[in-house]
């Protein structure tokens, strides 16, 4: 049995799981409506799983703060992170990927 959340739930999921500084508040947002796009997209429905989202999916402040944690001469632009991974931009700067 599946269950339809908003915003609000998704986001509160991670309170109660002790996660709530994983991400920004613009993160969380833009983590939520990517999974709520690719559920259309693909009519596959994802469960919640905050744990497992937390260990899949990092946030960026910016190209430079990547490029502490991967070879900046491997990433030297965000096309590059598309290249190899799930990118999913926040705002300006800021950034999701998908680990990998």
């Amino acid at each position: 049995m599946k269950q339809t959340i908003s915003f609000y739930q998704f986001k509160d999921a991670f309170y109660k799981m002790d996660r709530e500084h994983q991400f920004s508040y613009n993160a969380l947002k833009a983590l939520f409506e990517y999974f709520e796009e690719y559920e259309d997209s693909t009519d596959d429905e994802i469960e919640l799983d905050v744990i497992a989202i937390c260990c899949e999916y990092v946030e960026y402040d910016s190209l430079e703060d990547f490029q502490l944690d991967y070879n900046t001469e491997d990433y030297p632009d965000i096309e590059s992170i598309e290249d190899n991974t799930t990118v999913i931009k926040i705002d300006n700067d800021a950034f999701i990927i998908q680990a990998f």
